[in-house]
């Protein structure tokens, strides 16, 4: 088969599939989400630390490392999963994420909020956080590369040729 269609631009050096080096896609996920999360989180923290002194800044930390928390579980569950069952692995998010929600909430009822922290800034640390690591994870997964279809076998004969 053959086809008319001229030839883009040259592909990175990353390889697709199982071609390139060997790395996990939801670490990578992990630290360019922690990353941006982080940034975004001592940004924040300063804002606070000017408006709200240290209570604030420490009770917008306090919230983002909750939220950071809570999604580096599913990315590290992904890791250790995913490249054993993959199909699995979807199924563990669910079962998870459901623990991690009411994990949190029993301990966040049982415990109480400290008598440190600011209601606003932990509700800001957290928002911020939230949205700069899910922005972070859609870029990671769009310049991720997957391979969708098996590698065509080798053919014995050459090329197929229509008679």
């Amino acid at each position: 088969m053959t086809s008319n269609a001229e030839t883009g631009r040259p592909s990175g050096k990353r390889g697709v599939g199982s071609v390139g080096q060997p790395s996990s896609l939801w670490l990578r996920l992990l630290l360019l989400s922690a990353a941006a999360a982080v940034a975004a989180t001592a940004v924040t923290c300063v804002i606070a630390a000017f408006i709200n002194g240290g209570q604030g800044a420490l009770s917008a930390a306090f919230g983002a490392v909750l939220v950071m928390l809570f999604f580096g579980i599913s990315l590290l569950i992904g890791h250790f999963v995913g490249r054993n069952n993959p199909s699995g692995a979807v199924g563990l998010f669910v079962a998870t994420y459901f623990i991690k929600v009411v994990g949190f909430a029993v301990v966040l009822f049982v415990l109480g909020a400290p008598e440190w922290l600011h209601d606003r800034w932990f509700l800001i640390g957290a928002v911020v956080t939230v949205v700069f690591w899910q922005a972070a994870e859609i870029y990671g997964f769009s310049k991720a590369r997957l391979q969708i279809y098996n590698d065509p076998a080798e053919q014995k004969g050459g090329p197929d040729v229509p008679a």
